[in-house]
């Protein structure tokens, strides 16, 4: 696998890990251990009577903000609920639409921006967008668009919506396919079904793959052949970008991206269609690529985190990535350092649909439920 070109600039936000490994120190570093931490936590709740979040990050100052659907943000500060309405342009709450991730500028320290993705439009004719905001501890400014999705679609599904500060300061985020725009993902004019790259202030990078195409809606693309992905993390002890996407009925996927990659859909899967017809006749096809970890049937994963060797409250986690999910109603760790993806369910505690996670400096880990009267848990090590 293709190593991640970008050296490390401090990275910040939702899947930071504050410091890189050395490679070289990586078989030192990683547990390959399939035991993992069963009794040696303690469980608590840190905020109850959510509706429909999809997201979460902590900041600095140990406060958290909680993204729900409906425009709102939630604000955990002192065990105390706060909700602050924020006045999105043009925010769009249907179907799987609304406000969808939160991570923190990589300078958040000193410009306190957070972004945010979320959709916007109509039912005619709606797009995912990247804003940001500034926070001052208690209210947001409001929202600058600084990047629109240029593909508009009919439909209130499959908006992916996931972003990741890379360690250069761009920012990755991805974009579905639409649910009915299936093909579109294997299109390169099309910016459905796709992982976008860009700056932090809306530009293309200089390096991105297409950035020679004659078409500029191909300019910010970096991966191409995705259905609906909703994890992405930075693993920084190999330097890699992993992601995981909702295939259809089977074909859930876990991937290792890399610039300028088709990753296949609707080419090649393992999933059907939802009325068990073949989607394709394809399981694999020349140029693109196949999974790392196929999910068939389903487990329906939303949130990812990479526990890093560095963290230190669960040394058996390290080199993990942490994956919550819908169908599954489970979080399951998969070992990334024994080369078979070992995959252990963890935290029974975390019942039902579970939407997100965050894992803290500290190695802790914080996972958000999904729907109607939600909550976010913390799991810390004794």
């Amino acid at each position: 696998m293709k190593l991640f070109p970008y050296t490390s600039k401090g990275l910040q936000g939702k899947q930071s890990l504050y410091c890189i490994t050395l490679l070289s120190l990586l078989a030192f570093s990683c547990h390959a251990s399939a035991k993992l931490p069963t009794q040696q936590y303690t469980a608590s709740t840190l905020a109850t009577g959510l509706n429909s979040p999809w997201s979460m990050v902590k900041l600095p100052n140990n406060n958290w903000l909680i993204t729900e659907r409906d425009g709102h943000v939630v604000i955990i500060k002192n065990n105390q609920q706060t909700r602050v309405k924020i006045n999105f342009e043009g925010l769009y709450v249907a179907g799987q639409g609304g406000l969808l991730d939160v991570v923190l500028s990589p300078n958040y320290s000193e410009s306190k921006e957070i972004i945010f993705t979320y959709a916007q439009g109509e039912l005619d004719a709606n797009r995912l967008v990247i804003a940001k905001a500034t926070f001052d501890g208690a209210q947001f400014s409001t929202p600058k668009i600084i990047y629109k999705v240029a593909t508009d679609k009919g439909t209130p599904q499959h908006y992916s919506g996931r972003a990741l500060v890379l360690p250069d300061n761009t920012l990755l985020f991805s974009s579905g396919d639409g649910f009915d725009y299936r093909e579109q993902a294997q299109v390169i004019t099309s910016q459905l079904g796709k992982t976008l790259r860009i700056n932090l202030n809306g530009t293309i990078p200089s390096d991105n793959p297409f950035l020679s195409h004659k078409n500029a809606n191909a300019h910010a693309i970096y991966s191409l052949g995705h259905r609906n992905l909703q994890g992405l993390v930075y693993d920084h002890d190999t330097q890699q970008i992993i992601s995981h996407e909702h295939g259809p009925a089977g074909g859930d996927e876990l991937n290792y991206l890399t610039a300028g990659t088709n990753y296949g859909w609707p080419v090649i899967t393992n999933g059907d269609d939802y009325s068990q017809a073949r989607i394709s006749p394809f399981r694999d096809y020349p140029g693109m690529a196949k999974p790392a970890v196929d999910w068939t049937p389903s487990i329906a994963p939303s949130g990812m985190a990479y526990y890093g060797s560095n963290h230190a409250a669960f040394p058996l986690l390290q080199c993990h990535v942490l994956i919550t999910t819908l169908v599954d109603k489970k979080l399951y760790s998969v070992n990334l350092a024994n080369g078979e993806y070992t995959q252990t369910h963890i935290f029974p505690e975390a019942i039902g649909r579970l939407r997100d996670l965050f894992v803290t400096a500290e190695g802790n880990v914080a996972i958000l439920t999904d729907g109607k009267e939600a909550k976010l848990m913390l799991f810390k090590a004794n």
